[in-house]
Formats: structure tokens, sequence, C-alpha cells
């Protein structure tokens, strides 16, 4: 019999995400009942299999965010849209959903593509770099930085932030729970003293339509602003962050599939869904029961709390053929790396924008890339991330 590690630990996920036991447990229990967390609290239920997440997913009254959506407890009087049930949910989606539309992302792509231009500028004379630091965290950073207004000279202040806030359970952060709090509490000085020079002088960004826009007839208060801001600039550059450098690793690790994607840049949008089904960037989502119900023959009651993993929904043998194998030929990938349902990732275009330039920027200008180093990963069990790749590499090809 397999053991079942804590998963609310976050030193289960030291060796990379447990695939072997979400294996088992997608086999046989799929709808696993965990006895406590490491922290003292209460069980939890872990769900692994891809279509029980589905269900869990579109059923958002049923299966509620408005209680939390990680183990962890909500924060004192921390509003976010992620942790919303409809219809608030909706009213305040709908605030910023016509900054992520399609056609609203796409027309930001020449600007982006001047982006990576310019961070890889930074970088090639040097033959090396932290691809982490210097290139992945970059993109992102810049790109949220210029859809909310944010002054570019600011960008590296939400990159601390934004380590200090997800980094908390990981060793080179040190980072205490006071210290993490005192970060939020800074990023929302940061917003409000942003907010004014709006309010006195709207601009054709995010931030100004946020400030003006209405739930329920009224404009957001202090508070919801604050979280809304912090949402957007967190989600906004860690978690695409995490997906170009896993992308790269994975390239790194097979460099068979790095030469092809070289040699056919048509190849990369495929290659990022891959990337996105087989290293997805977050590991789970919390669901709290509102109701009794049933998932696959067993019981819920109402208040239990429910992980939804997402790099296990995504290896689901049901779903995908050879799941463990990183495959760009897919010509099926219905992952779940960006949820399903009512909370979809508002931010799908834009993570998929970002990362296929900055791919098609290093396949066209970084060659002869290759590890320089032991790779550190982050601590979490809620993120999968990275925080140093060293890489070697020439501006020419040999």
């Amino acid at each position: 019999m397999i053991e079942i590690p804590d998963v609310s630990d976050p030193r289960t996920f030291d060796a990379g995400f447990p695939h072997e036991v979400f294996s088992h447990l997608r086999r046989e229990a799929p709808v696993y009942w965990h006895e406590g967390d490491y922290e003292g609290g209460a069980g939890y239920w872990v769900i692994s299999r891809y279509e029980t997440i589905k269900t869990i997913s579109r059923q958002p009254m049923l299966f509620s965010s408005a209680s939390g959506t990680s183990l962890e407890e909500r924060a004192g009087g921390f509003v976010s849209m992620i942790g919303m049930d409809p219809p608030d949910h909706r009213r305040y989606r709908w605030l910023v959903a016509k900054g992520f539309t399609p056609k609203q992302i796409s027309a930001r792509e020449p600007y982006q593509r001047e982006i990576v231009n310019s961070i890889l500028d930074g970088v090639m004379n040097k033959g090396a770099c932290d691809f982490v630091v210097d290139i992945a965290a970059e993109l992102p950073l810049r790109v949220i930085a210029e859809l909310l207004g944010v002054p570019q000279s600011a960008c590296h202040d939400i990159f601390d932030w934004s380590n200090r806030m997800i980094g908390n359970q990981d060793p080179e952060y040190v980072v205490t729970p006071q210290e993490a709090s005192d970060a939020a509490q800074e990023m929302f000085v940061f917003a409000n003293e942003l907010a004014e020079d709006r309010l006195k002088a709207p601009q054709d960004d995010l931030m100004t339509k946020i400030l003006h826009g209405e739930v329920n007839g009224s404009r957001l208060n202090t508070l919801e602003f604050d979280s809304f801001f912090l949402l957007l600039a967190v989600a906004g550059n860690e978690t695409t962050r995490n997906l170009i450098s896993h992308g790269m690793l994975l390239l790194l690790e097979r460099p068979e599939t790095l030469a092809r994607l070289r040699q056919d840049p048509s190849l990369v949008p495929a290659a990022v869904e891959e990337m996105l089904r087989f290293k997805s960037p977050v590991y789970y989502m919390r669901r709290t029961a509102t109701e009794d119900a049933e998932l696959d023959g067993m019981r819920i009651r109402k208040g239990d709390k429910l992980l939804l993993y997402y790099p296990s929904a995504n290896r689901d043998e049901d779903v995908f053929d050879r799941p463990d194998v990183f495959d760009i030929d897919r010509t099926s990938n219905n992952h779940l790396a960006f949820g399903v349902g009512e909370h979809f990732c508002i931010g799908t275009h834009l993570a998929r924008l970002e990362t296929r330039i900055m791919f098609e920027g290093i396949l066209e200008r970084m060659h002869d890339i290759e590890l320089a180093g032991p790779v550190s990963y982050l601590r979490s069990n809620l993120i999968d991330g990275i925080k140093h790749i060293p890489v070697k590499f020439s501006a020419v090809p040999d």
C-alpha cells in the first residue's frame, strides 16, 4: 500500500509534485479524505481525477470559494475576486474582463515583443544569467505593470512583494507571517498612492477602469480596490514567471525538442500548451461544501474542505494518452492548468501570449543554451515555483 503524504506540508513537494502518489489516488481513491494537516487543523478531501475536478468547479454554489481558496484561513478583512461566489464574483470580474479579451491582449503583442527584445538585450553579451530572475520574471512584471499603469521603475518592488507573500514557506526567503502581511500592506500603500493620481488624472489603463467602474451601483471601497490590485499584480506575474521557467527547464532537459522548436517556431503554441499541462504552475485551489453532497461514491459533509489538484488532473490516464510524457505533438490537450468553470483564469490569453513570444525570442536569439548549475525550487504547498535556473548560452549559433 502506497503511503499518502500530507499535502498541506510544503516539504511534501521538495522533490517536485508527487505524481506517483496521485496516480495511485486516481485509481484507488479519487476523492480521498486526509485526517488533519501538519499545522494541526481539520481534515480535507484530496481530489485527484480530471472529471471530478470539473464537476466540482462547475457547481460554485455547492462548492464555494467564499470561505477561502487555500488551506490557510483568509487573513482578516482581505477581499479577493477569486474568493467570491456568484453573483458577486461575476460582478467584480466584469470590471476587468474587457481588458483581458483576446482582441485586447493581441493588440499588445508588438509592445510585448519590444519588452522581450529589451530583456534579451540585457543578458546576451554576458553569455550567462539566472534564467528565472533575469528573463522569466522580467516579462510578466513589465507587462502587468504596463497594464495596471504602474511605473516601470516600480516593477521590482512588485517582484519583492510577490516573493515575500508567495514564498513565505521557503527557507531562502525566511518570511514570517508578519513579514508576508507587511509586504501586502506595502503594496496597498503603493496602490493607494497610484489610485489618488488616477482619480485626479484618469488614463487609458486598467487601474483607471477599476477605479471608475461600479459594482451594484457603487465604486470599489479602499479595501476592495487594494485587494483587486494585489490579485492582479501578484497573480499576473507569479504564475507566468513559473510557467516560462518550467518551460525552459523542460526544453533544456529535452534538447531534441528544443532543436525541433528552433527549426520550426510554428510549433511553439502547441509546446506552450504542453508546458501548461505537464507543469501546471498552481498545485491546487480549495473549495468548501455548502451542503451535504456525494462525489465518486464518497459522502461530503457541509463545511468540508476540498482541494482540487490540477497537476493530477492534467496527468489523468482517462483523459490524456501517455500522460507522463512531455509531447508537443498532442492533438488534444484540454488541460486544466487555468482552472475551469466560474473561476477560469481571466489572464489566460495574456499568459499564453507572454509565454509564446518569450520562447520565440529565445529560440531566435539564444543559442547553445544549457544549464550552468543546480536548479533551485520554491518550497510551497500551493505554487510549483522555480527560484533560480543558472544557464549559459551564445548569441550567435556555432
